[in-house]
């Protein structure tokens, strides 16, 4: 399958599924060493930017464990990663999402064929029978993978929280996160921290070919991963067609803010029709790490006010790109709303977008 002309879902997905990790190999020791100590966590809260392989981490440790039920046992002991081959019984089972000890907390489709921009409270519900009933997997473990715990809902929280205050016997919680730090308190007091970096370039670019099935050398791919700052389903999106040109203008106006070109948004919002679904996540992907820049420059502490504005912005600005995407609406109006936010926000007066 080709990512030039692949759902930005699937290519996320392939990149999630793949058996190879690709520059995080230090976190990957860290969980190998927790889990043949015998005293592992029962949960992690796996941090990091979007699309660095956090839940390519996630997978590869369900399907380690599930595979090794016997952290003592000899093959865990001497096991130099978390690798599981693709062929292995555990690995086909996880893959078609047949395994009886593994469940996955993810948004979904709702009734009318839209995606959700949560996780429900009944969603996360499934974790009190899942970890309540008889593990199905050999050894007793229950593994729940969580992608991700930015997405649940006030009441979802809740009621993961529950299980995490008294979780029981061989357990196993792996909650994915892009903004650990805005995770619910008391669910972060619950976890032990496993924050991830962004990939280098060439990590990037092996990454996303295998996920893809593209050729390394391809000069394409070699430019999304040179713009996709360590991110693999950053990369895939930006990969081929008109993706790589609306990230670089859709930069350049962020950081002309809080100036506004009026004529050049109108130009960005008809360079988005409304099935354009990889030009949307090009888009908020360029916007999200904007900001997420902003809010992390080591000179933020230096005006809470504007870093406050911008912290609110975040947070309308992804709820209204996940109403857009599962809605289908028109891109324009959300990128004249983006702006006019962005511009309030960094200049600290009224916008003049319109």
């Amino acid at each position: 399958m080709s990512a030039r002309n692949a759902e930005p879902e699937i290519a996320v997905r392939a990149a999630r599924e793949t058996t190879a990790l690709f520059g995080h190999r230090e976190a990957e020791q860290t969980l190998l060493n927790a889990y043949r100590s015998g005293r592992i966590p029962h949960a992690w809260l796996i941090g990091g930017a979007q699309g660095i392989g956090k839940a390519t981490l996630a997978y590869r440790m369900a399907r380690f464990v599930l595979a090794h039920p016997d952290p003592s046992a000899r093959s865990v002991q001497d096991a130099d990663t978390l690798y599981v081959d693709e062929d292995h019984p555990v690995a086909r089972q996880v893959a078609n999402g047949s395994h009886g000890g593994l469940l996955t907390l993810e948004r979904t489709v709702n009734d009318k064929g839209t995606m959700r921009t949560v996780i429900t409270v009944d969603e996360s519900r499934e974790t009190i029978g899942f970890f309540g009933s008889t593990a199905a997997s050999v050894g007793g473990w229950r593994i729940c993978v969580v992608d991700t715990v930015d997405e649940l809902n006030a009441n979802a929280s809740n009621a993961l929280l529950k299980i995490l205050e008294e979780p029981p016997a061989r357990s196993l919680f792996l909650l994915i996160s892009h903004a650990p730090a805005r995770v619910l308190a008391t669910i972060q007091s619950r976890c032990r921290k496993l924050p991830l970096r962004p990939l280098e370039p060439d990590d990037v670019v092996r990454a996303a070919a295998e996920a893809a099935g593209q050729d390394r050398n391809d000069p394409a791919l070699r430019d999304a991963a040179e713009a996709a700052e360590g991110s693999v389903s950053r990369a895939l999106t930006l990969f081929g067609g008109q993706s790589l040109g609306l990230h670089q203008r859709t930069l350049d106006l962020l950081n002309r803010l809080p100036q506004l070109d009026q004529r050049a948004l109108h130009a960005l919002g008809d360079a988005l029709p409304l099935n354009d679904r990889v030009g949307l996540k090009a888009f908020v992907d360029t916007v999200d790490r904007w900001l997420t820049g902003h809010l992390h420059a080591p000179d933020a502490g230096a005006n809470l006010p504007r870093l406050a504005r911008l912290a609110e912005v975040w947070e309308k600005i992804n709820r209204a790109a996940r109403e857009t995407e599962g809605f289908n609406l028109e891109r324009k109006p959300l990128i004249f709303s983006v702006f006019g936010m962005l511009a309030e926000a960094t200049a600290g007066r009224p916008s003049q977008a319109h």
